[in-house]
């Protein structure tokens, strides 16, 4: 995003603090170019110049961002009501291969497609308050001075988000060589057209989604039997199949692809993964939400 109208300072702070607040924002909306606009006006409204006796920069962004993700999020609730076919977040795509030092502040597995689709449960507050404490690992004093409320009003949201996310530390799985194995195979055995080698790699309760907006063709309900998705999957591969290749990368915090055709992206693919099986599929062809992702130049060739 190009930086406008920001002094040296800010423009300093943009750096320092924009991974921190981009993964707030993200996790909020579960729009990457939602996030993004967020951000950058907040680092456009904070004249840091005019700001100096802020003790802490750093929770006083995050309040700005915080507040204007629940604000937007609240207007996102009623658009995705009205979605045509399954809604999906944004894919988060990471082929940077660099260290990222906020990456050790946070909990990976709340980045998955799986968990950002469970947080759709929560009203604006009680997401906020999650993510911020789960995801972020904030301290309640920290949280209570973002969100504007007493610590014991958080204490009480994010018991409420518990309660409706119940089971969902144990549904997310780290990134692990079985699970890279996992999607080598997938990819394999669609590459292949092989339908029952697919159904091999899934739970007997496998789900897939595919989130076309109504821009494009895709499943407009989710298809929740094994044998029928491989199925599916096998004969739209086909029929693209010369014409399209596919980039191993990093999407949501586990491993994933991009499909693409001619040059340009397809569609991008996540999974959830439970005992050692993708137990869900999920196919980004929104091609709104595809306009941030970029495949590399040998792929593009």
């Amino acid at each position: 995003m190009t930086m406008i109208a920001m002094n040296a300072q800010a423009s300093d702070l943009y750096t320092t603090h924009k991974p921190l607040l981009l993964s707030l924002a993200y996790r909020m909306l579960g729009s990457m170019s939602e996030a993004e606009d967020i951000v950058h006006e907040a680092f456009l409204a904070f004249d840091a110049s005019a700001n100096e006796s802020i003790d802490n920069v750093r929770a006083y962004l995050c309040k700005i961002v915080t507040n204007r993700c629940i604000d937007r999020l609240r207007k996102l609730k009623k658009e995705r009501t009205a979605y045509i076919g399954p809604w999906l977040p944004e894919p988060w795509v990471d082929d940077s291969g660099a260290a990222d030092p906020q990456q050790s502040l946070e909990r990976k597995d709340t980045l998955s497609t799986a968990f950002l689709l469970l947080l759709e449960k929560l009203t604006p507050a009680e997401r906020s308050v999650f993510v911020l404490r789960e995801a972020l690992d904030y301290e309640y004093g920290e949280i209570a001075g973002i969100v504007g409320k007493s610590e014991a009003n958080c204490r009480q949201l994010l018991r409420r988000a518990r309660m409706k996310l119940a089971g969902w530390e144990e549904a997310q799985q780290p990134r692990t060589a079985r699970s890279s194995a996992l999607v080598d195979e997938f990819v394999a055995a669609l590459s292949a057209g092989d339908a029952g080698r697919l159904m091999r790699v899934f739970t007997t309760d496998a789900a897939l989604l595919s989130d076309g907006g109504g821009k494009v063709i895709a499943a407009k309900r989710p298809i929740l039997d094994p044998q029928l998705i491989a199925t599916f999957l096998v004969s739209v591969n086909e029929k693209r199949k010369e014409a399209s290749g596919i980039e191993m990368t990093t999407v949501n915090g586990l491993p994933g692809f991009i499909q693409h055709v001619g040059g340009s992206v397809h569609g991008v693919y996540s999974f959830a993964l439970r005992d050692g099986l993708i137990s869900a599929i999920y196919i980004m062809r929104n091609p709104e939400k595809l306009r941030h992702i970029q495949i590399s130049a040998s792929h593009g060739a």
